[in-house]
């Protein structure tokens, strides 16, 4: 890993613990994701004055968007592409026959570079063989994270999947072999080939297999445009369809697709969108590279 990196980033090992949850119970603001308005973050919006006992829709763009009642009010827990330029977003919401417009604001984040060196040159320069493979794969991840399940439920914390160290954080904008690459679209976490992978919350197993890139994988619908997906696993335990309950067996670390050693990736996806999975944590915490 990229030693500028290494030093700038915090090195502590950090205890991470699951928010429990009473099943049916209103949600508080203690059950929502932590909220940072940036590119890669999460926006949390109080859509006052809507009808506490109506369910509303809201969207982001063209994309649906998650809604959580807090204390009697919903709020919408909004995905922030990297892509996004600093300034004013604007969301709908509808709700029964009334429209309304809600704004949020974005502030600007730079986010640190990565060099990596991969042996295996078709992981930077793929055939066209290779290329055919990677178009079909990524259709179906598109497909995955564009998942929308109903879900009154849906988890607003995540335990962490697997126990290691926080390596590679989400955002890295990174270089293969000195060739620019798309920045890194979750978070890294260092561990030795067969360490168990858990489900950090409960979902349906929505997708599983070998990937060009990723390796093994498994994807899970939380619920509500809510989407996790976990690369590079040397064995899966799950199969297309199940319903996982926090805590299961997903599989073992690995090292299998385009990886530098053993480690799981993680993503979490929100309206199509993927964000920092810190967020989804209890506390805020820091990631380091050694």
């Amino acid at each position: 890993m990229n030693n500028s990196v290494c030093r700038q980033l915090c090195r502590g090992i950090v205890a991470i613990s699951l928010l429990t949850m009473a099943h049916g119970a209103v949600a508080t603001l203690s059950e929502l994701p932590q909220q940072n308005a940036v590119p890669g973050g999460i926006a949390i919006i109080a859509l006052v004055g809507l009808d506490a006992t109506a369910l509303p829709e809201a969207h982001y763009g063209d994309v649906r968007i998650m809604v959580k009642k807090v204390d009697d009010v919903w709020h919408a827990v909004v995905g922030i592409p990297l892509s996004t330029e600093p300034g004013r977003q604007t969301i709908e919401v509808v709700q029964g026959a009334a429209r309304q417009h809600f704004s949020f604001m974005v502030s600007a984040k730079e986010y640190e570079a990565q060099y990596l060196t991969l042996k295996n040159k078709r992981h930077v320069n793929p055939t066209a063989k290779d290329l055919k493979r990677i178009r079909g794969e990524s259709a179906l991840m598109n497909a995955a994270f564009a998942t929308w399940t109903d879900n009154a439920e849906v988890p607003g914390r995540f335990a962490l999947p697997v126990q290691g160290r926080l390596s590679s954080p989400f955002g890295l904008r990174r270089f293969f072999n000195n060739e620019p690459r798309n920045p890194h679209s979750g978070l890294d976490i260092a561990a030795q080939i067969g360490t168990p992978i858990d489900a950090p919350a409960a979902g349906k197993v929505v997708v599983t297999g070998n990937f060009f890139f990723n390796g093994n994988t498994v994807f899970i619908d939380h619920g509500q445009g809510l989407i996790s997906m976990y690369c590079h696993m040397d064995t899966i335990t799950v199969s297309n369809g199940d319903n996982v309950r926090a805590g299961q067996r997903l599989g073992t670390v690995g090292k299998t697709g385009r990886a530098t050693g053993p480690h799981l990736h993680w993503s979490v996806s929100l309206n199509n969108t993927r964000i920092d999975p810190v967020l989804f944590f209890i506390e805020p915490i820091a990631t380091g590279q050694k």
